[in-house]
This record gives C-alpha cells, sequence and structure tokens, in this order.
C-alpha cells in the first residue's frame, strides 16, 4: 500500500525551490490567487508572474496586506510581446481558419496569454481555474501548448491523499476527473499511461494501475464493461512493462481483503495507486466524494499529454491548495525538460 507522510506536501515545495520555475497565474486579481502568489514569492518556491493591470493589482495587494515585491506584474492587453503572441497564436490555428483579427481577440484572454508565454518559453507553466472553468483553462492549453507526440489524448488527473491515520495519507491518482466526457477504449489507455507518468515523474513510485468498471472480471457486462477491458487488453499489450490489471471494480482495487474474495489471481492485489474510471461522471463523482466525505487533500486537476506542463484549479480551492499546485507544476517543469 503506497502510504506517505504529510511531509509530502512539503517535499513537493522544497523540491520547487531548487528548480525555481517561472509560473504564470493569469488571474491575477483574484483574492486567493493574490495571497497564493504572496506567500510562493515570500517562499521562494517559484518565481511567479501576475497577469493584468500594476495599479489594479498593487492597488489591491495593498488593501490585503500582501507583499507582492519581486512578483512580476504583466499588462497582457499593453504588453510588448502581445503582438508576436498573436502573430504566433495566427500560425497555429489558421488552418482551423481563424483570421489575424480573430487571434487578435482571443488573446484579449489571459489564459491564452499565458498560455503563449509557455509555448514561447517566456514562462514554465500555467496555472489558472480560480475563476475560469475547467473548459476555459483546457481549452487555451490545448490549442496554444499543443499535444504531446508521445500521446493523442489530453486528459487530467488529481493527486489524491486519503488519511488512514494520524500523519499518514494513502496516495492516489484519480484520472480523467475533469476532460474527457466518455473516453473510447484507446483515449483510457492514453488517459492510463498519463497518470501513471506523473506518478513516476512526482513521487518516483511505481505505478499499479487499476481500470475501474462495475464489473470484475466478468462479473457484470455491458459497453461500458467491454470498453474497460479492451482498454486493459490494449494498455498490456503497449506497454507489458506495466502493472495494470482490469476490468476490476473499486473495492477490488484499493482493499485487498475484497480482492482476495473477487479476484483471487489479482496481482494488485487491492493495493491500486492509479485509478482510470469508465468515464467523466465516475471520475469526478469520486474525487469529490472521496475529498469531501474523506476528507482526502485533492490536487488538481493536474492537465496530461500537453507539451508543456499547465494545471487547472478546482473553482473551490484553498489559498494552500494553489501555492501546492504552484509547487508541483514546477516541479513537472523540471521532469518535462530532463
Amino acid at each position: 500500500m503506497t502510504i506517505l507522510d504529510k511531509n509530502i506536501v512539503n517535499t513537493l515545495r522544497e523540491k520547487a525551490k531548487k528548480l525555481k520555475c517561472k509560473i504564470v497565474l493569469p488571474e491575477g486579481l483574484e483574492t486567493r490567487i493574490l495571497k497564493a502568489a504572496s506567500i510562493v514569492n515570500n517562499e521562494s518556491i517559484a518565481r511567479v508572474v501576475l497577469l493584468g493591470k500594476k495599479e489594479l493589482i498593487e492597488g489591491k495587494a495593498n488593501k490585503l496586506s500582501l507583499d507582492i515585491n519581486g512578483i512580476e506584474i504583466i499588462d497582457h492587453q499593453t504588453d510588448i510581446k502581445l503582438e508576436g503572441y498573436i502573430e504566433s497564436f495566427y500560425n497555429l490555428r489558421r488552418h482551423k481558419g481563424i483570421t489575424l483579427d480573430d487571434a487578435r481577440e482571443i488573446l484579449k484572454n489571459p489564459v491564452y496569454f499565458a498560455s503563449m508565454m509557455v509555448r514561447t518559453k517566456d514562462a514554465d507553466g500555467l496555472v489558472a481555474g480560480a475563476d475560469f472553468t475547467t473548459r476555459d483553462v483546457a481549452k487555451a492549453a490545448i490549442q496554444c501548448l499543443g499535444v504531446a507526440g508521445d500521446v493523442k489524448t489530453v486528459s487530467s488527473a488529481f493527486i489524491i491523499l486519503v488519511p488512514v491515520e494520524e500523519e499518514k495519507f494513502r496516495l492516489f491518482v484519480f484520472a480523467d476527473c475533469g476532460i474527457v466526457p466518455d473516453p473510447t477504449a484507446s483515449q483510457l489507455v492514453d488517459i492510463a499511461r498519463s497518470a501513471s507518468q506523473l506518478l513516476l515523474e512526482l513521487f518516483d513510485i511505481t505505478p499499479k494501475i487499476a481500470m475501474l468498471s462495475y464489473s470484475t472480471k466478468g462479473s457484470g457486462s455491458g459497453s461500458s464493461v467491454d470498453k474497460v477491458r479492451e482498454a486493459t487488453k490494449l494498455l498490456k499489450q503497449e506497454k507489458p512493462s506495466l502493472l495494470v490489471d482490469g476490468e476490476i471494480q473499486a473495492d477490488v482495487a484499493v482493499e485487498e481483503g475484497v480482492c482476495r474474495i473477487k479476484s483471487p489471481d489479482s496481482f494488485i492485489r487491492g493495493d491500486a495507486n492509479v485509478l482510470i474510471f469508465p468515464n467523466l461522471d465516475s471520475g469526478n463523482i469520486s474525487y469529490k466524494l472521496t475529498q469531501r466525505l474523506a476528507h482526502a487533500n485533492a490536487f488538481g486537476p493536474l492537465l496530461l499529454g500537453l507539451n508543456f506542463p499547465a494545471s487547472d484549479l478546482s473553482r473551490g480551492c484553498s489559498i494552500n491548495d494553489i501555492v501546492d499546485i504552484i509547487a508541483i507544476t514546477s516541479v513537472r517543469c523540471k521532469c518535462q525538460r530532463c
């Protein structure tokens, strides 16, 4: 069982401090973002960039008694690099029929400006979503950052820390919880690969992947079961070195005693740490219930399958959540450089 102590969050922050990555935050006037940016800057977790009018951001910071000295602030509507980003975005998307005027209008959106900063390496990664929806953030990231060459599906994942005893947590990756409504079998393969890679990048822990269903090894039937079973088969063929089991029910994936009864031959033995859900309904509902009812820490959604690191935020996120997501995004920046 993958049990970590509470210090894992501080460990990620310490890793981020050594990397000194530049993370752009397009929601520069959002109160939680401002407070998180102040913490990140004062603790040297990352170099943060806030987008928005400097006088407005500084005025709000003063009202909130926040120290933002040393934080770079960029007015995305007047910045000297805006025209270059507009031209680059136009060249990226003109095959989709957009005009230069369309590109100019789109780049008024700070999430698109931030995404182009990352694409042109003026920043290492982006974090957004305190105000913007997941759809807003994902659309900008996909269009500007592009899909990584080794995958075909952009997805998302949450790092979930479930308390099991005082100061001890069980670690999971939940995917997909925010992007693909009803993935095909081949898309589930991409999601599983990306989620398992995330676990390796952040924690250097061997992924044990459960392809989840309402059926365990033929106990149920239906098109969803067939899809998960096919995805498991494809993933094993494509990546035989991965530890993957499916189709299995959630209790089989996470409880050794249940696994012995329902699937005694399973080599995961109730110790899965990467949970792949058959659709967005099940993934999103599961992470929110786990977070609220089990009092779990949920970090994400972290966008997967892009050429550059980007992270969404739940609009209900706390200030500490934002700080931790900035740290996680910074660690992912380093991993993608390697």
